[in-house]
This record gives C-alpha cells, structure tokens and sequence, in this order.
C-alpha cells in the first residue's frame, strides 16, 4: 500500500515536459507523427496543440496538467496492461489518467488504428 502511495505521489511531481519527448521518439520510430501523437493527446485531455506547446515549456506536473485537462467522456474505454497494471482498475485517479496517457501512446506506437485509438465506433 505504501509502495503504490509513493508511486502515485511520484507520477503527480513528475512534469510532463520530462516524458513528452520520449512519447515523440518512440511514435516516430514506429512510423507514426507528431501530429498523430498530439490528436492523441487532445482526444483524452482537450489540450490542443498550442496548450501542448505551452505546456511543455512551463514544466507543468502530472497533477496540474491533468486537473486542467478536460478528460474525454470516453476515457474509461481505455483498458488493457501498462506497465504491469490493468489500467481500468487503478485506483488513484491521477495515475490512472497517466497511464491512460501512456497506454494510447503505446497504442499509437504499435500501429494501431487512429479510430481504435480514440474509442470511435
């Protein structure tokens, strides 16, 4: 229990500016853009490309990206492993938006299909 505590205070100090060139690479070395990666972004948080942009620059953490962020209705679609959890049964919510986050970067990473990405139909 205390692990996982810790694990959440972690995620909510890193900032997103710290991860967001690793998801860059690692959509570009599969094939995908960047463009794909921020319609990605968008879909789960509202941000657009300019609030992207800003928010990089401003080393925003986890905790105040994702509680300015207007999550999409459609978010709990979002299942399967990431980094060792099941992302629909992590509790904390934050972290659980993170590796939402992380789980469409993956998606987009292996290829998959952009409307599959965004849970379309």
């Amino acid at each position: 229990m205390n692990n996982a505590n810790n694990q959440d205070e972690r995620i909510a100090r890193m900032t997103f500016a710290s991860v967001y060139p690793y998801y860059v690479t690692k959509v570009k070395k599969k094939g995908r853009t960047k463009e794909e990666l921020h319609q990605v972004i968008e879909w789960l948080t509202g941000y657009d490309e300019i609030r992207i942009q800003e928010l990089t620059e401003g080393k925003v953490t986890f905790e105040k990206f994702f509680h300015d962020a207007a999550i999409n209705p459609n978010a709990h679609l979002i299942t399967g492993l990431i980094c060792g959890y099941r992302v629909e049964e992590i509790e904390n919510p934050l972290t659980q938006q993170v590796r939402y986050l992380v789980k469409l970067v993956d998606e987009l990473a292996k290829g998959r299909k952009m409307e599959k990405i965004l849970r379309v139909g």
